[in-house]
């Protein structure tokens, strides 16, 4: 049966000689992985170009319930990115945001909070004026609400220290290795504060250069800790060269 959903290319691998298998992150179906034959010939109508991390699709795909591949009818660009090809920070942003989702998400069924929010983000990434260097910082957060790993907003004076495994701000030194000091854990309370004021704010004025891979480094730990599965990353230290 034949469906139209858009869709969030996550990663493609070589099949054969001139296909693909592309994982896309569809509104209809969630994360799937589809069988695109012949793109890599090149009287293909299909360019390759279309399976570039992140890239937005609208699709027309037969899709079988079960079946670990499916298959597309129709591929279209929903989006051409008008700075984020252009703009090094910015590709650099949707290096590592792909690898943080794609490593991330493993749901093969639809969730449509996470795909508007994934959706949006590029969208705002792509069309943002503001300066980028933190994008991925908050982008990292407010993909914990879509994971159901948001911490606990419950900082205080008395609950100062940040405790990684619990999720949670506490009054003292947790007896493991997995917290922040003081000063990170005011920092972390400011960033999710931040998000939840929705859309993304540079947080310039937040977070210091010499901080940004700081707390990057206490998000993915807290991701380690609290995703099944979760690996490290390796586009970071991309990042970390070309923001710095």
């Amino acid at each position: 049966m034949l469906h139209s959903t858009r869709g969030i290319v996550f990663h493609s691998t070589r099949y054969a000689e001139t296909s693909l298998i592309v994982k896309i992150y569809t509104a209809l179906f969630g994360l799937q992985s589809y069988l695109v034959k012949g793109v890599r010939n090149p009287k293909s109508k299909i360019k390759p170009g279309l399976f570039q991390p992140l890239t937005l699709l609208d699709l027309v795909v037969y899709h079988k319930e079960r079946n670990s591949l499916q298959s597309v009818k129709e591929i279209r660009l929903a989006h051409p990115y008008q700075s984020i090809p252009y703009d090094i920070r910015k590709s650099s942003v949707v290096l590592f945001v792909n690898e943080l989702v794609y490593k991330s998400i493993r749901e093969e069924e639809p969730n449509p909070s996470l795909f508007e929010f994934l959706w949006a983000a590029c969208l705002e990434l792509d069309g943002t004026s503001s300066p980028v260097s933190n994008f991925h910082i908050w982008l990292a957060l407010q993909l914990c609400t879509h994971l159901g790993i948001f911490p606990q907003s419950n900082y205080s004076s008395g609950f100062p220290i940040f405790n990684l495994r619990e999720g949670i701000f506490q009054p003292a030194i947790p007896e493991h290795p997995h917290y922040i000091d003081q000063r990170s854990s005011l920092l972390l309370h400011s960033l999710l504060e931040s998000c939840r004021s929705g859309p993304y704010q540079s947080s310039e004025k937040l977070i210091k250069p010499d901080e940004r891979d700081h707390i990057l480094e206490t998000i993915l730990l807290y991701y380690q800790l609290h995703l099944p599965g979760f690996k490290g990353l390796q586009s970071h230290h991309i990042l970390h060269t070309v923001l710095s």
